[in-house]
């Protein structure tokens, strides 16, 4: 039972594994924000364009709620759901790409700066250096 219990600590350990766990934290806090985003400020102003439509309401109904029996469901194709859906994979889209564009351009920046050049010893650090490389010499 130990075995599995230390590969399974090795396994929580890697990076990766942690990286990936707080992308997802991140990525349903964002799913959050962008859900308001779409359904209380990207879509109203569409809706009142669009002589007040409510995306979100629209839909094809393939059968009525009947009010007479209390079994009875409204049965529909709800595209309006679709539409915001797909408005809101836009706007995660984009923000994903900028956020690409952003972390490509500081590459490319360092990458232009070259290689971190290591600051030259102290004179300390060389006299240190010299009395190493002479008790090597002698030993």
């Amino acid at each position: 039972m130990s075995g599995w219990v230390g590969e399974f600590r090795e396994f929580i350990a890697r990076g990766n594994v942690v990286d990936l766990a707080v992308g997802v934290i991140i990525g349903a806090a964002f799913n959050d924000i962008v859900k308001v985003l779409v359904d209380q400020v990207v879509m109203p102003p569409i809706g009142l364009l669009t002589a007040g439509v409510d995306f979100s309401r629209l839909m094809v109904v393939l059968k009525p709620d009947d009010p007479a029996t209390e079994a009875s469901e409204l049965v529909a194709i709800q595209y309006g759901a679709l539409i915001n859906a797909g408005i809101k994979f836009l706007i995660v889209a984009w923000a994903v790409f900028l956020l690409v564009k952003l972390i490509n351009a500081l590459r490319r920046r360092q990458a232009e700066e070259g290689p971190e050049v290591p600051p030259a010893p102290t004179a300390q650090e060389a006299l240190l250096g010299e009395i190493r490389d002479l008790l090597k010499a002698r030993g």
